[in-house]
């Protein structure tokens, strides 16, 4: 038989020439380590659905984030759950607020770090969902705009870096950019939630968030999951509105929706591995049916290799150390 003079396997003999010439790289900087903070919490409160991660006190959040920190994650992405609820989310423009709290210890305790919040009314209000609810039981978009603009607004003055609004209601980019704008915090970036699809994947945040909707669900607002021309046009008009990097939640389902972002758009592509995807490779590791290790490092440069700058993964500490080990 006549070989041909092409043989792909030379390349692949040996680690050293397969490092080479390894086309998608994952580095920890790639990573983002999402957090969540309770009000009124007094110690940690491990998340059963997510082995590892914990709901934490504000003024001791920075402990886990340290620890990432000295593994090379350097941002993080904030989460509160406030105290106490209501329909229209008070607590979410508080400025002594979960979040407004915590992001003043983290700047104490990690001066460098890049600090984002998600701004969303969910985690706030008392029905669990993300927009202000109307007479008949419909999520009103234009009149949750306001609320978002608050939360953002009092997110940026307590030292976010960036703002995450991740509601999925029309025009929220735009209202929040021209609030920024207007306060002078012209260089505080938007990252959109901008293509944010109902999915059966998001079950163990809820239970970390404590977000669960009390009656109906989000699919009036979050994206059909058989719909990808709609994701192109959610994510132009986010990018028109002034979003400056785009994100695409969940991220392993989705891959060709981040492909298609990053051939796109000129901006940084974010994909977000949610709990689901994180509680699954945990789940059977744990019972021996895969090598978890292996399988969270491959399914982080999968999602690297579908085009994705960044990636908010509750692996972020552990694929770090992994990879500090390496380097």
């Amino acid at each position: 038989m006549a070989f041909p003079q092409h043989r792909p396997r030379r390349l692949r003999s040996e680690a050293r020439f397969r490092d080479l010439v390894r086309e998608t790289v994952l580095l920890p900087r790639h990573l983002i380590l999402p957090l969540f903070v309770e009000e009124g919490l007094e110690k940690p409160e491990p998340i059963s659905a997510m082995p590892g991660h914990s709901r934490w006190p504000a003024s001791e959040v920075f402990q886990p984030a340290e620890a990432a920190f000295a593994k090379g994650v350097t941002t993080f992405l904030l989460f509160g759950v406030p105290a106490k609820k209501d329909a229209v989310g008070s607590a979410s423009k508080d400025p002594d607020g979960v979040i407004p709290v915590a992001l003043k210890s983290l700047r104490k305790h990690l001066p460098t770090a890049v600090l984002i919040t998600d701004v969303c009314l969910c985690g706030y209000t008392s029905h669990g969902h993300c927009g202000v609810i109307g007479d008949q039981g419909a999520i009103l978009n234009d009149e949750t705009l306001q609320y978002l603009v608050e939360m953002a607004l009092c997110h940026a003055r307590a030292g976010a870096d960036i703002v995450a609004p991740s509601d999925m209601m029309d025009g929220r980019v735009g209202a929040i950019r021209a609030a920024l704008d207007l306060e002078g915090m012209l260089h505080t970036p938007i990252l959109s939630y901008a293509a944010k699809f109902a999915s059966a994947f998001y079950g163990p945040f809820r239970e970390a968030a404590h977000s669960a909707p009390t009656f109906g669900d989000r699919r009036t607002y979050q994206m059909d999951s058989g719909n990808a021309r709609e994701a192109l046009i959610e994510m132009q008009l986010d990018f028109d509105e002034g979003a400056d990097m785009l994100m695409v939640k969940p991220a392993g389902p989705y891959l060709d929706i981040i492909r298609l972002a990053r051939d796109t758009f000129p901006c940084p592509i974010a994909a977000y591995q949610v709990s689901g995807e994180f509680s699954m490779i945990k789940a059977a590791g744990a019972n021996g049916w895969i090598d978890e290790t292996a399988a969270m490092m491959e399914s982080l440069l999968g999602i690297r290799r579908a085009g994705a700058d960044l990636i908010i993964t509750y692996f972020a500490a552990e694929a770090a150390e992994i990879l500090r080990q390496k380097a």
